[in-house]
């Protein structure tokens, strides 16, 4: 393995594949408007099948069904758990363009800093870096995600291992991606903003006869950051082929490639142990050395969809994801800061993980009455393989000794500049392991009366890790047997209101999210738990217009937390508590006024005796609220309006540095002077607030973005 292995040179495929990417401006402008009489003509004979890819799309910000939570397409509100959809017309208002932007207004959801260079959400208390999914299917490797090619996204709270398997702990986010379906759009979005931020996207969906479709997304971005010497440059191309062979039977396929390359960003130091408070600086100070920290993830995924109706009572959905990922990243990074000398302690490493996904999951749904009941009864099976490298390597300041592994910065001065030579450690990590998993469930959707309702689940997973130490050629194993039950009791007092109570749990085997965690001394160990109790209430006040609340407690038993004051050991306590509740509202109050609300409480406790006992878990605010509103004053014409209000939170268990509350607030101006063409401004930290947005550990905190503004221009017909 090389020490500091570059991303690999462009193929002569990838090189073709952004070059079509870069034209397809040019080819959209040259297609002809005369497809949406075809798409009128084709749409009419094709609808036998009921496509799970396009619910909720458009302009709308509320979902009324959703196919996620139980694998089968219900409505939001005959599902006893707390779900939030942000839609596609929301991520467009927002001018959304990452995964901390789709949670920002999410009630019950954070967004950790993540290390500068991976997603890392915090879910009722517990922060994940593998509980994302793709269409259903897992997509865990650390990396930022993007949502060039998204309808939208669905946020799940609370366990869900019956769905989705392991981990799926605190809840987990799935991304809906667009698909071909016969919609005939064509659409050129840019981009322009703050910081050079610059970014293209493009949607083109043709269908060519009444039995198949191509669609294409593709994506570049080339931005510069509010932190100073941060870049990031970006580029995916997604295209995904539909076949209709016959009035029962669909078939997609799709192919996607990603790249992404930034500049890792660990934020600033704290002020302990005086204040326990973040440095004082400029939001755009960069500590550390932005050249010696560069990241880069590539990745590759294929995948097949078979739906067949075999009648009305009975569907089969097949599906299948192959995904080869690389990332790596280097950080030289700030540490503790020492007033008394006004020094800032900087580290150094790097990491590469490679990983093969193979995954398949297979779904046979069949609807029948038992008396004067009705059931739907859903069972499946889920196969997966998945390899991962992990290499990694200590960085060494020449410039104190051949084996020093931190040196410093004296404030003023924040960058170092001085030489850092990576080389693997005696404990630095070298291995290779495979996962394999193998699941079968089974799950009854039960309609006793109109006012009652019942869901019951049970999967059964088989879950084996081998971890294999390259170094030393030692090998360790592990084989779980994991039971994930799932129980809801729903009362409808009218159709369109349901009163829920529900028990779910999850568990994270020993390997890890990551699968690189066994070890001989935890081999043995149970899994992670988490339990999940959960009373909720639902209201479609319209047809546009979705209430929801929940009540929960989430026990975590058996845990690993992080240790705050070395975020890469891990402290085993036998537990934590989360207990919450979560409010939100979405949908159209009027014709021309939509809203995205949401509030949370949050009350999460260290359950172990200790030192800890008692304190609060890292980064979860005890009161956050977000409102979005958007208004159309004409056809023409709109404006919109948001904030997001949160609680002091405290950055790791150890409760020793606690960040401020604060109230961002957002605006934006839509202008659209004919149907095709629309005109956005939106301003983000609209009075300039200076706050702290995320922290990865007590010394890793990253300032909130000054105002900020992003023009974009979106053609579509």
């Amino acid at each position: 393995m090389p020490a500091a292995p570059a991303p690999a040179a462009p193929s002569l495929l990838s090189a073709m594949i952004r070059a079509t990417l870069y034209a397809t401006p040019l080819a959209l402008a040259l297609h002809s408007p005369l497809a949406t009489a075809q798409h009128s003509a084709t749409r009419s004979g094709a609808t036998t099948l009921d496509r799970i890819h396009v619910l909720g799309t458009g302009d709308n910000y509320q979902v009324p069904r959703i196919t996620s939570a139980t694998k089968t397409d219900a409505p939001l509100r005959d599902v006893p758990q707390s779900v939030t959809v942000v839609t596609e017309g929301l991520i467009r208002d927002q001018a959304m363009q990452s995964m901390a932007d789709v949670v920002r207004y999410v009630p019950g959801v954070q967004m950790a800093q993540g290390e500068g260079h991976r997603d890392a959400p915090i879910l009722r208390g517990n922060t994940t870096t593998a509980d994302f999914f793709i269409n259903g299917m897992r997509d865990d490797v650390q990396y930022y995600r993007d949502l060039y090619n998204v309808e939208r996204v669905e946020i799940l709270k609370g366990p869900s291992g019956m769905v989705f398997g392991r981990g799926a702990s605190g809840g987990l986010i799935n991304r809906v991606t667009k698909q071909a379906d016969w919609s005939n759009v064509a659409g050129v979005n840019l981009t322009l903003g703050s910081w050079n931020n610059r970014r293209l996207t493009a949607d083109y969906d043709k269908a060519w006869s009444e039995t198949g479709a191509f669609r294409i997304t593709g994506l570049y971005e080339n931005s510069d950051s509010y932190r100073d010497g941060v870049t990031v440059e970006r580029w995916a191309v997604n295209p995904t082929v539909a076949l209709r062979p016959g009035d029962a039977t669909s078939l997609t396929f799709g192919y996607e490639h990603f790249e992404d390359d930034r500049i890792t960003d660990r934020g600033v130091p704290s002020l302990l142990p005086a204040r326990g408070a973040a440095l004082r600086t400029d939001p755009s100070t960069f500590f550390g050395s932005p050249e010696q920290s560069p990241t880069w993830a590539r990745i590759d995924a294929v995948s097949a969809l078979l739906t067949h109706q075999f009648s009305d009572a009975a569907k089969l959905v097949n599906q299948t994801r192959l995904a080869d990922y690389d990332k790596f990243y280097q950080n030289v990074f700030p540490g503790t800061y020492t007033a008394a000398t006004q020094r800032v302690a900087i580290s150094a490493y790097n990491n590469f993980t490679g990983r093969k996904n193979f995954l398949n999951q297979t779904d046979l749904t069949l609807a029948f009455d038992t008396g004067s009941a009705r059931h739907e009864l859903l069972t499946g099976l889920e196969l997966g393989r998945q390899e991962t490298e992990n290499f990694r390597e200590t960085g060494y300041f020449t410039n104190v000794g051949p084996t020093a592994t931190s040196d410093f910065v004296t404030l003023p001065q924040t960058i170092y500049t001085g030489p850092v030579a990576f080389r693997q450690s005696a404990s630095d990590a070298d291995n290779r392991s495979v996962a394999k998993n193998a699941a079968v469930y089974v799950q009854d959707q039960l309609t006793l009366s109109p006012h009652w309702q019942i869901l019951a689940g049970l999967r059964y997973d088989l879950f084996d890790a081998d971890v294999r130490n390259n170094r030393n050629g030692v090998g360790v194993s592990s084989s779980d047997n994991l039971l994930s039950p799932r129980a809801g009791v729903i009362y409808k007092p009218q159709e369109d209101m349901s009163v829920y109570a529900s028990y779910s749990v999850s568990y994270v085997p020993r390997a890890g999210e990551q699968l690189a965690s066994l070890t001989p001394s935890n081999r043995a160990l149970d899994p992670e738990k988490f339990t999940n109790l959960e009373i909720g209430y639902k209201w479609d006040i319209s047809d546009r217009l979705a209430f929801a609340a929940a009540l929960y407690r989430l026990d975590r038993t058996n845990v690993a937390i992080t240790d705050p004051n070395n975020p890469a050991q891990s402290l085993l306590v036998d537990g934590q508590r989360a207990d919450g509740l979560e409010l939100g509202l979405s949908g159209n109050l009027t014709d021309a006024w939509q809203i995205m609300a949401g509030y949370a409480y949050q009350d999460s406790k260290v359950q172990t005796p200790g030192a800890q006992h008692g304190n609060a878990l890292g980064q979860v605010p005890k009161h956050s609220f977000s409102l979005w509103n958007r208004y159309d004053f004409t056809p023409h014409w709109g404006i919109g309006v948001g904030a997001i209000c949160q609680d002091k939170v405290y950055v790791a268990s150890d409760n020793a540095v606690a960040l401020p509350g604060f109230a961002r607030f957002d605006a934006a101006v839509f202008y659209k002077p004919t149907d095709d063409l629309r005109v956005q401004a939106n301003v983000e930290n609209l009075f300039d607030r200076a706050y702290a947005a995320s922290a990865h550990s007590n010394n890793n905190i990253m300032p909130g973005a000054p105002r900020g503004l992003r023009l974009s221009v979106d053609w579509r017909y």
